[in-house]
């Protein structure tokens, strides 16, 4: 199964490799996965250099996934809502935004539980190295919610993705 060997190579989780398998293609499994922190990993892996189009386009799609958390973000807390908006200002080529402006705001909202390290690790993929962190942008409120609404969540974030890429390069 060339998919599976692709995944491996790529060093996916055992988990996502073992699920991948009951699939005949990387399409196959992309058009039916739920778990939408996987397949922005994935993206990640292929996305490219920092400044490249299709790592601006991934943070973009990261911060749709990261706004998911925003609801779980305490009243008049801010600051994961503008992490999440500078990532978006620097990946539309805003010029009054750096990627240092990024980080800041990823740092700051990291300072609030949940929801605050979805839209960081959301800002963070603008400058991982391998997006690594962008896959855990759905992700990181569901470390501090029921398993239901972590599945749900990724869920809707998978839609997201499969929005914004609905095929996905298979080399």
């Amino acid at each position: 199964m060339k998919h599976i060997n692709y995944l491996k190579k790529l060093n996916a989780c055992n988990d996502a490799v073992e699920w991948a398998k009951q699939f005949k293609s990387l399409q196959e499994a992309w058009d039916n996965c739920e778990r939408g922190d996987w397949m922005l990993w994935l993206l990640g892996k292929q996305s490219g250099d920092p400044y490249s189009k299709s790592r601006k386009k991934l943070v973009l799609t990261a911060c749709k996934c990261a706004r998911l958390s925003l609801k779980h973000v305490p009243k008049g807390e801010n600051r994961p809502l503008r992490a999440i908006q500078t990532a978006e200002k620097w990946a539309r080529g805003d010029r009054d935004v750096s990627l240092q402006d990024v980080r800041s705001a990823a740092d700051a909202a990291d300072a609030v539980y949940a929801a605050g390290y979805a839209a960081g690790y959301a800002a963070y993929a603008a400058d991982a190295a391998d997006a690594a962190d962008a896959a855990y942008a759905a992700d990181a409120y569901a470390a501090y919610a029921a398993a239901d609404a972590r599945d749900e969540t990724l869920k809707k974030c998978a839609n997201i993705v499969r929005k914004d890429y609905p095929k996905i390069k298979t080399q």
